[in-house]
């Protein structure tokens, strides 16, 4: 990485500032993922199949739209589409605290309402992560992207704890407005950022939207490392949105813990994902992005075991649970910038949000079909038989891309 050191990152021009907005950002979407939860299973009286379907509408934009959002996105400056997509998720949120108060909230219009912040959060994903080449070159994008994950790690140490308070404070509506200052914020500060963005030469050919997918999706399955982990990479989202799906209801409804008790179980993930983060570039260049992955990949199983084999009742099982989160948020500290800044390295400027939103949007589609069968399996044959059936899947998903040439991919990869 020709001696350059994480530390650098913070004095290239506009980082610091992008970094300050996707942190505190990251704070308030923490909040709001446990509070929409909360608010299905306590102030609606939902069961696991409606965390599921509330889950899968929030990520079925990246269904429909993610492969044409990826194309769009690669012709326009990406700015100005971070700036506005904040500020229309911070008014999104507003509205959820305004229809409760009005005794208008239903499941059906609460997830009508997630499914149009999944349309702005796929939008502001795609700009989000092809913006951080235009900051930061290619040398430098490991180092960027772990400071990224040390960043969103500490929202997640404290953002699920400060969601369980809030919540058993002011209730689970209220709680999201916390989300809503954070969007504000952000595009606040990333308005402000200097950067020079390419503009489409307005004498170009127009360009085709369907050769530009097939483009994005040719350069993804077509590529000998990318296409494989890809490919595990969709199964890992298969199994882990079963996961995350059953783990908030199984928590309130079969161990009987209060919402404050859930947010600091997952809290613990955010402890030791900052760990895994200040490891992140280390092990990567030593070991290469692929084991460096894998490795991770293969701690996940039996931090979800742990969980799984929770006892029924008593101090110890908050600690099994805190124990499991953790393993879990420090494997995902640890992967997350190795996989961000080898998919980033490897991949030309111009096809940086479609390789984003073609892995995405496969991955999200994985969400919307996982998310609701695992609320249902875990509602038709109990909570702990689902999360064995998705613990099984993260070990079958883990030894494929170890028998992978994924297993090849280094750091020093380039487009």
């Amino acid at each position: 990485m020709n001696g350059t050191k994480s530390r650098d990152v913070f004095r290239l021009p506009g980082y610091l500032a992008f970094w300050s907005a996707e942190t505190v950002s990251e704070f308030g979407t923490y909040i709001t993922t446990l509070a929409l939860q909360v608010m299905v299973v306590v102030t609606l009286q939902g069961g696991a199949t409606d965390v599921g379907l509330l889950n899968a509408s929030r990520w079925a934009p990246y269904l429909v739209l993610g492969l044409v959002v990826g194309a769009l996105v690669d012709r326009w400056r990406r700015k100005p589409l971070l700036v506005g997509t904040d500020l229309g998720r911070a008014l999104l949120l507003i509205a959820i605290p305004a229809l409760w108060w009005m005794g208008a909230l239903s499941l059906p219009l609460l997830m009508l309402f997630v499914a149009l912040f999944g349309v702005l959060t796929l939008l502001n994903d795609a700009a989000s992560q092809s913006f951080v080449p235009r900051l930061v070159p290619a040398p430098q994008l490991l180092a960027a992207n772990a400071r990224l994950d040390q960043g969103a790690t500490v929202a997640q140490t404290s953002g699920p704890a400060v969601a369980g308070a809030l919540v058993s404070a002011v209730g689970a509506p209220i709680a999201v407005l916390v989300d809503a200052a954070s969007y504000l914020f952000s595009a606040l500060v990333i308005a402000r950022i200097p950067v020079e963005e390419p503009r489409r030469d307005a004498a170009a050919p127009r360009p085709h939207l369907r050769r530009e997918i097939g483009e994005g999706l040719a350069f993804v399955y077509r590529h000998r490392v990318l296409a494989p982990f890809a490919v595990g990479t969709h199964g890992w989202f298969l199994f882990n949105s079963m996961l995350v799906t059953v783990f908030v209801p199984f928590v309130l409804l079969e161990l009987k813990f209060t919402p404050f008790q859930l947010g600091v179980a997952l809290a613990a993930a955010g402890v030791t994902g900052f760990v895994g983060s200040l490891l992140a570039a280390r092990i990567g260049r030593a070991w290469g992005a692929g084991w460096a992955v894998i490795a991770c990949r293969a701690l996940m199983p039996g931090a979800w075991a742990v969980i799984a084999l929770a006892p029924a009742a008593g101090v110890w099982t908050l600690v099994a649970l805190a124990v499991g989160q953790g393993l879990y948020g420090l494997a995902m500290g640890a992967s997350n910038a190795n996989e961000m800044g080898y998919r980033q390295a490897v991949t030309p400027d111009v096809l940086q949000a479609r390789m984003n939103t073609t892995m995405r949007s496969i991955n999200r589609a994985m969400i919307v079909v996982g998310a609701p069968l695992g609320g249902w399996l875990a509602d038709t044959i109990g909570y702990r038989p689902t999360l064995w059936i998705a613990i099984a899947g993260f070990v079958a998903v883990t030894l494929y891309l170890a028998a992978s040439p994924f297993r090849t991919a280094r750091h020093g990869d380039t487009a």
